[in-house]
């Protein structure tokens, strides 16, 4: 059973950081790209950022362009995002997600690009 576990999550005064980690676990995910998205409260979940296999290739949100850092370890199957110079409108639940197949050196921006998601985590950013 395929499961993508978030955590880092919680509550941070704005212009502060925080980083975000995914641990997926349940299959091989060789090739796969994996993403973070986020939801806030009566909104669509957006994207934030896509990390290829390779990592050659980081799709951001020009929302976080400059401000949030995306990356991987393939060997922990295992993706972080850093959050540096948090703001108020980045409050939401962060998702982690990945794909089921991959082209090592590309990850989509949409939400029907992954095929696996996490439960999320909250982050709360406090003016």
């Amino acid at each position: 059973q395929v499961q993508l576990v978030e955590s880092g999550g919680g509550l941070v005064q704005a212009g502060g950081s925080l980083r975000l980690s995914c641990a997926a676990s349940g299959r091989t995910f060789t090739g796969c790209a994996m993403g973070w998205f986020r939801q806030a409260p009566g909104k669509e979940r957006e994207f934030v950022a896509g990390i290829s296999w390779t990592a050659n290739y980081t799709p951001y949100a020009d929302s976080v362009k400059g401000r949030f850092t995306i990356s991987r370890d393939n060997a922990k199957n295992t993706v972080y995002l850093q959050m540096n110079s948090l703001e108020p409108e980045d409050t939401a639940v962060y998702y982690c997600a990945a794909t089921r197949t991959g082209s090592y050196y590309y990850a989509g921006r949409v939400v029907g690009d992954y095929d696996y998601w996490g439960q999320g985590t909250q982050v709360t950013v406090s003016s």
